[in-house]
């Protein structure tokens, strides 16, 4: 199809919102936190702070602060260049580089120290603020404290409030002086809650359906159809799977498929959709292998969930095998700590934690568990990982048959080399292509990418995180500040994964409810109650309504774990129900909407707007499960030595099945803000860059879809073009256009009807102008924007 872009972009100005930038992040991001942390606060404490931190200054230079980072020393240069960070003076100096001051100046740093500083440096230098204790003792930090059950607050407008979540929200908007929005219609009210629990734009009949229902519970009723739908599984596994770091391929330096971690993707869809309770839910990804299970299929479920700790990225071509092996633990424990206690517990690996109360010792503690936990089958290079078996006995049993059948095969082969005559000659070339063939179709028993139980270990302190360096021994435990200094000593026979996953989902837990209930708040409202959903710690956000937050633990806990239960919960109160109506007086008391006076406008997220352009095109295919990687067999590589990724994305099934290749993903993905799947994010960045409108105008999928959904509108033939925009507007949006708007797009088709007009045929003519017209519709904001 040919496209006047000039046109095509006027067009699009039809029902374009004004999209807000989000304001710049004050603090670090979490990853580059952890990274500082990690690999460079060490390096620097170790070989600068003698010279350069609190006690001396050599030249007026301080380097255990950010504002000793960014003032730099006497020379009167800045240590940092931003826009070219490798000719910083920093990196230069640690270089040794000719005309600047060789630092350390006896002993230069190794490589990958240099590495190290200059990878900082080019996320721009990150320096974690100090964070003040609260009053004496960190320990006394709200997350560290007992879950509340607090008493339903009284409020004046009592006759707003729906649910006792709602009096929560309202007695700080009264305490302001504040009203709530009013509610929202019902159209926008199915498209925030279908958008909310399926991650698809409700249907027109759907829509008229809602209308049309005027009993007391017509919403209540929505809310459960839409919980009902295998949809929500697949929207809300997506969730998780963000914080799981979910990927189809290793990533770092052996970029090696995980042929087999559609599984887990597909035992997380499937735990949501059939209500798991999340204590069942984090029992089984934790310590899967060591449950119970009532039947074989059960048990496999149990193996594959252990996918949670085995899914992370590996440096499989790692020639220091321990530090492998401790680097696996780290991001282990990393990503346990944020997924389920938003706590960045890798930061204690080097030295006890700058900030939260998490010693050295609680780490190399927790970290003994995941030691006597078996992730790799072999850490040889390329080291390769350990996958639990699937198979049943009859599995077992086909793969013997075949591998005997193929033993006498080769038998036969063997007993004819050498033989000249052209019988044998011919028979040979027969049974060697025989064998080929029957190699290429020999059955692969199923497994699942995972862990069970290694050598029960307690591991030394490590000093600066060093294998190399050890120090006391600690015996395997948890972190002290959460589960308190007399703690039963785990059993020497095992791990102490199943006491871990025990504790993490004792109903006492101070964060593990909490975590969770923020997480579910977030992607509702685009905000958490703590809005650093990833960190509960001291350096994270307080809670804008702690006592609501603390109720709603509470309630997750007493209704059983349950996460539809909390949709409900959350969905049916008068606070989810707001509109997104703007307050000038609201906006300058309250600019953030921190005390929830409206709703959030929310962009839809990456998979959600590729979803949409496909849904309302009808080329959405509802396939579920199975493989995500049809190119590349379980270990293959991904890139061949022309760094050339040829994973396939040509499909229409939802994008919670398309695969994550780590280093390289998904370019649509990227483009609306998917994150690095190789580490835990439960707050995914929204950004508004040029690149977005253009995808809308020129790329394949875009126009693909506008062409389909063309087809869409014209395949009612008794409609004219006014009732085929309203028709447009209902497919896509979700509501009947203005008088206006007819008109408008009215008079753009037939704009586009006459700058086609050298297309003889009247039906192939009108079927690219509406394609053009339609393109410019999904490329409106409201398209792909929840009110």
């Amino acid at each position: 199809m040919s496209l006047r872009f000039h046109s095509l972009a006027g067009l699009v100005t039809l029902c374009v919102l004004a999209r807000p930038v989000p304001a710049a992040d004050p603090q670090p991001a979490p990853e580059d936190v952890r990274f500082f942390e990690t690999r460079v606060r060490p390096v620097l404490a170790e070989k600068c702070f003698k010279c350069h931190g609190p006690e001396k200054q050599r030249g007026d230079l301080r380097l255990d602060t950010a504002e000793g980072v960014k003032k730099g020393g006497d020379s009167g240069r800045p240590l940092i260049t931003a826009d070219k960070p490798d000719e910083s003076l920093l990196l230069r100096a640690v270089r040794h580089a000719e005309g600047v001051e060789k630092m350390p100046p006896k002993e230069k740093l190794k490589d990958s120290e240099i590495a190290d500083l200059a990878a900082w440096v080019k996320r721009g230098a990150p320096f974690p603020a100090a964070v003040k204790a609260v009053g004496a003792d960190p320990k006394k930090h709200w997350a560290f404290q007992p879950i509340a059950d607090p008493a339903v607050p009284a409020v004046k407008d009592a006759g707003w409030a729906k649910t006792d979540l709602d009096r929560f929200v309202l007695t700080k908007l009264e305490a302001a002086g504040l009203k709530p929005a009013p509610a929202a219609d019902k159209r926008t009210l199915i498209r925030r809650a279908t958008f909310d629990l399926t991650g698809l734009p409700p249907t027109p009949e759907e829509v008229e359906a809602f209308l049309k229902d005027d009993s007391p519970n017509a919403y209540e009723k929505l809310i459960d159809r839409l919980l009902a739908s295998p949809a929500y599984g697949e929207r809300w596994g997506r969730h998780w799977l963000d914080v799981a770091r979910y990927s189809d391929s290793n990533g770092l330096d052996e970029n090696t498929a995980h042929g087999n971690a559609w599984r887990y993707r597909d035992y997380v869809i499937k735990s949501f959709n059939d209500d798991k309770p999340y204590s069942c839910f984090l029992l089984e990804q934790v310590a899967g292998d060591l449950l119970p299970a009532a039947t074989p299929a059960a048990r496999n479920e149990h193996l594959v969930a252990t996918g949670f700790l085995a899914l992370g990225p590996k440096v499989l071509a790692e020639p220091d095998e321990k530090k492998m092996e401790l680097d696996i633990v780290d991001e282990q424990i990393d990503t346990l700590g944020r997924a389920v206690l938003g706590l960045t517990l890798g930061c204690a690996r080097c030295h006890d934690h700058k900030f939260d109360p998490v010693t050295a010792a609680d780490y190399y503690g927790l970290a003994g568990v995941f030691v006597s936990t078996k992730t790799m089958e072999s850490f040889k290079r390329v080291a390769r990982w350990y996958e639990n078996s699937l198979a049943t006995p009859e599995d077992i049993k086909q793969k013997a048959g075949h591998d005997a059948a193929t033993a006498k095969l080769k038998e036969r082969i063997k007993g004819l080399t050498g033989k000249t005559d052209e019988a044998s000659k011919t028979e040979l070339k027969k049974l060697k292509e025989e064998l080929a063939a029957r190699e290429k179709a020999a059955p692969e028993l199923p497994s699942a990418m995972g862990v069970t139980e290694g050598q029960p270990t307690d591991v030394p302190v490590l000093r600066r995180g060093n294998h190399l360096t050890p120090g006391a021994v600690v015996a395997r435990r948890f972190p002290v500040v959460l589960a308190g200094e007399k703690q039963s000593a785990l059993p020497n026979g095992h791990s102490g994964r199943q006491e871990l996953a025990n504790w993490l989902t004792d109903p006492k837990h101070p964060l593990t409810a909490r975590v969770m209930v923020n997480r579910v708040w977030r992607w509702h409202f685009g905000k958490g109650l703590v809005r650093s959903v990833d960190n509960f710690g001291l350096i994270g956000e307080k809670p804008t309504h702690p006592d609501l937050l603390d109720r709603l633990a509470t309630e997750f806990v007493r209704d059983g774990w349950s996460l539809k239960k909390l949709h409900k919960r959350i969905m049916l109160s008068a606070t989810y129900r707001m509109s997104s109506a703007h307050d000038p007086r609201a906006a300058t008391v309250d600019p953030d909407n921190r005390l929830l006076w409206r709703a959030n406008v929310r962009r839809l997220e990456a998979e959600a707007v590729r979803d949409s352009l496909l849904a309302v095109g009808g080329l959405l295919d509802r396939t579920a499960g199975g493989p995500a990687l049809a190119h590349v067999q379980n270990r293959g590589y991904l890139f061949d030595h022309t760094s050339k990724d040829k994973t396939s994305y040509a499909t229409d099934r939802r994008s919670v099945y398309l695969p994550v290749i780590r280093n390289n993903l998904y370019d649509v993905f990227q483009l609306f803000d998917a994150p690095d799947a190789a580490v835990p994010n439960g707050d995914r960045a929204t950004t508004t860059v040029p690149t977005q409108a253009l995808f809308f105008l020129n790329s394949e999928l875009a126009i693909r879809a506008g062409d389909a959904l063309a087809g869409r509108v014209l395949a009612k033939p008794d409609l004219d073009d006014a009732g085929r925009v309203r028709r447009l507007f209902v497919l896509t949006y979700g509501r009947p256009p203005t008088d206006k708007e007819v008109e408008r797009v009215a008079a753009g088709v037939a704009a586009f009807e006459s700058e086609f007009a050298g297309e003889t045929d009247a039906a192939k003519r009108k079927r690219k102008a509406w394609a053009v017209v339609c393109q410019a519709a999904l490329a409106a904001n409201e398209f792909i924007h929840i009110q």
